[in-house]
């Protein structure tokens, strides 16, 4: 019997993987490579293409 899988919409631009490290070529002091931590423009670091609501105070 299949399982239920809920669904949750992943970002079309970034499929899910909203944040990705790039390394730029060069090496730190003690060895380790630089990278540049670079996230999706279109969901802004969510991985989802739903926003979720926020209460907004309205009058008064």
């Amino acid at each position: 019997m299949p399982q239920h899988v809920p669904n949750t919409p992943v970002c079309r631009d970034c499929d899910g993987f909203p944040v990705v490290a790039i390394t730029t070529g060069t090496r730190n002091i003690d060895g380790s490579r630089t990278t540049l931590r670079i996230t999706c423009r279109a969901c802004k670091g969510t991985g989802r293409t739903v926003r979720r609501s926020s209460l907004v105070r309205v009058g008064r």
